[in-house]
């Protein structure tokens, strides 16, 4: 069905002019007539209406969000369809999506990003509270008023679209897909943070942080590959916007912010605050949800003093990138917002009086231990405390301390404990299937033996399930392939991609790559040819164009115009423009297809009757009245033109001039109160535009 100014839809939408042009639908601006305002109306191109499963998500994903009411998302109104065209009603935001914006200014300003970020996380938080997930958060997906009002559009609806491949027709989505979407994983409103956090990237820097040939390139960066840092490319950006963005894209899903609320709170945070140390990146060591042992600010600047001196004696292990000593100090200067402030016991240190920092440390540790008999408060990691052995009573002076049980706790929590307690700490590496990553598999020093003074315990820290090498499957049949990495222990998932160079059904790579590591039963993402991707033409619009531009336009993307041009009268288009084209905007039609139009012939010409008089006197008595009424019959049509009441001595009467179908011959029929009376007048028109 072509769309055309002046249809109605539902008897009740009227359609104004068409407003845009998706990869799954026409917009057009309409108006209400029901509640006399206007909207715009999204309907689905025919290659996605005869797709009945299709239909049916887009309806229920359509009428989800229908019930989704908030300043900065594009609101849902009504869902619909009418002669196998589906069409959903939406509120009308005149402006310009944020990807014309940044692709005039080019990069905005730090105020101006974090302006819009903060709206479409309030537009992202009321969805994701009703349970709603956009899954195709983009700059092309976000208006900007003329008021400077951000709104989000399609949410919900972006779940109709199936994720199970990538082709160019997502290449306007890949740049912003979440490692979890790249890789045909769950995805939740995590993955919208995600894409938010590249939609603010190319806010600040102009430019999407992974660019690729292909659509497959783009998905394995987001998967592989860490973006340059904000402050590489602009270094006068501020430091937590650059972390706030880190953040938003971490790879994993955990690590990011886990709700469009916090991220907010960080966004407000950095307009006032912008060199600030509140975002926390969290990593393999933070993101456990493990106790913690509290200390007072002024007991953590006297501990660091005691560090210093016990640095001879401390075994340099590597369980990890950083361990925890490294992570705490780090976590306290983010909380001390990075001041640099030395506390009066350092300068004293620095003058040379060791032995009296030593000396108070030793004060200060006996107190602790005498007040609360542990280091940290009551917690469910008591067992790692310095407390007395159950056969001992509390001495004035001494109190008897004993090796805990620390096997299946996280070595970077209680590392400190136990150098507290006095033990030295080796510690070695093994992999393990059955101790997770960081934890403690054994110790050598069992559990409640009585600590001598210098006592050495030897702990094994599990490094994870064995790392294996991907195996190289390019060129293998699906199940082939698939085999193969089961065969090393991975799970495997396919994902079927566009290729000009394998062949379809097989093995175009793997995500990680072929000589990359992963952990055994780690999924495995297959990539599988579907083949040459589909090079047919989308049709260009023609519309508001002349015929010789129309065929112009045409020929420049291999299609022709047909000869078979038709011509209306139209008065809302121009003379010699194009009214409609046989094949909607952006469908898909092999090279050389001919494409039918329609030109406007102007505004429909006006043909008028002038000097028509009526001689023959119905009335048969001066005092008689009645109303004369004049109906022209014309080219098949009637319509009355004159009506009026008069009496005997009006005659003759001469008729206003009146308007006509053509100018072909009229027959005028005169009736005095309904009655016909006297004969047929002939009527003459003449054209005057």
């Amino acid at each position: 069905m072509i769309i055309r100014p002046g249809m109605f839809i539902s008897d009740r939408y009227e359609i104004i002019d068409k407003v845009g042009s998706g990869g799954m639908a026409d917009v057009y601006k309409s108006k209400d007539h029901r509640l006399n305002r206007f909207v715009a109306i999204k309907i689905l191109k025919a290659e996605f209406s005869d797709d009945t499963k299709f239909v049916e998500k887009f309806r229920a994903e359509a009428q989800s969000a229908a019930g989704l009411s908030h300043p900065n998302v594009v609101n849902v109104y009504d869902v619909g369809d009418e002669n196998d065209m589906y069409y959903i009603v939406m509120e009308l935001v005149e402006g310009i999506t944020l990807k014309s914006f940044i692709e005039k200014k080019g990069r905005l300003d730090v105020r101006e990003a974090v302006g819009i970020a903060i709206q479409i996380a309030q537009g992202m938080e009321a969805a994701h509270a009703n349970h709603i997930v956009h899954r195709d958060i983009k700059p092309q997906n976000i208006i900007i008023s003329r008021e400077g009002k951000v709104k989000v559009t399609d949410f919900g609806i972006a779940k109709a679209v199936t994720s199970d491949t990538i082709s160019s027709n997502a290449m306007g989505s890949v740049h912003y897909l979440s490692p979890e979407q790249a890789r045909g994983g769950f995805s939740d409103e995590k993955s919208d943070i995600y894409s938010l956090g590249v939609t603010m990237y190319e806010m600040l820097t102009g430019r999407v942080p992974f660019i690729g040939d292909n659509t497959v390139s783009v998905a394995l960066s987001h998967l592989q590959d860490e973006p340059t840092p904000l402050r590489d490319i602009e270094p006068s950006l501020p430091v937590s916007l650059d972390r706030i963005v880190q953040k938003c894209m971490q790879k994993k899903p955990e690590y990011r912010y886990l709700t469009a609320s916090a991220l907010i709170t960080d966004l407000k945070k950095s307009l006032s605050n912008p060199d600030g140390a509140y975002v926390t990146i969290m990593n393999a060591q933070t993101v456990e949800n493990s106790p913690t042992i509290s200390f007072t600010p002024e007991d953590i600047k006297t501990i660091r003093e005691a560090e210093k001196q016990q640095e001879l004696r401390e075994q340099p292990i590597e369980v990890k990138p950083t361990n925890m000593r490294q992570n705490y100090k780090k976590v306290e200067e983010d909380d001390d917002e990075e001041e640099d402030v030395k506390p009066a016991l350092e300068r004293l240190m620095s003058i040379g009086g060791v032995l009296a920092a030593i000396l108070i440390v030793g004060i200060f540790v006996f107190i602790i231990v005498k007040v609360s008999g542990c280091f940290g408060g009551g917690s469910n990691r008591d067992s790692l405390t310095r407390t007395a052995s159950p056969a001992s009573t509390i001495e004035t002076t001494k109190q008897v301390q004993t090796v805990p049980d620390v096997t299946n706790l996280k070595y970077d929590d209680v590392i400190e404990d136990l150098e507290d307690l006095g033990l030295v700490v080796n510690a070695k590496q093994e992999a393990s299937d059955t101790v997770e990553q960081g934890y403690i598999i054994s110790q050598d020093v069992k559990a409640g033996t009585e600590i001598q003074e210098d006592m050495v315990i030897n702990l094994v820290v599990s490094s994870g399930q064995e790392e294996l090498k991907v195996a190289s499957v390019a060129g293998k049949s699906q199940e082939g392939a698939k085999a193969a990495l089961v065969a090393q222990g991975f799970k495997v998932t396919v994902s079927t991609v566009y290729s000009n160079t394998v062949e379809e059904g097989l093995a175009v790579g793997t995500s990680p790559e072929a000589g990359k590591t992963a952990q055994a039963g780690e999924t495995i993402v297959l990539y599988v040819s579907k083949g040459k991707e589909d090079t047919s033409i989308a049709v260009p619009d023609l519309t508001n164009k002349t015929e010789a531009e129309a065929k112009k336009a045409l020929e420049s993307v291999g299609l022709q115009l047909s000869t078979s041009v038709s011509y209306e009268y139209d008065s809302s288009v121009a003379k010699g423009k194009v009214i409609s084209q046989s094949t909607s905007v952006g469908t898909k039609v092999e090279k050389g297809t001919a494409i039918s139009i329609t030109v406007s012939n102007g505004a429909q010409p006006k043909y008028v009757a002038k000097g028509v008089t009526l001689t023959d006197n119905p009335f048969e008595t001066e005092d008689q009245t009645g109303v004369i009424k004049c109906i022209l019959k014309q080219d098949g049509k009637s319509t009355t033109v004159y009506e009026e009441s008069h009496s005997m001595g009006d005659f003759p009467i001469t008729l206003p001039e009146f308007e006509g179908y053509s100018d072909s011959t009229g027959e005028l029929y005169v009736y005095l109160d309904g009655v016909r009376v006297g004969g047929t007048i002939s009527v003459a028109f003449s054209k005057e535009n």
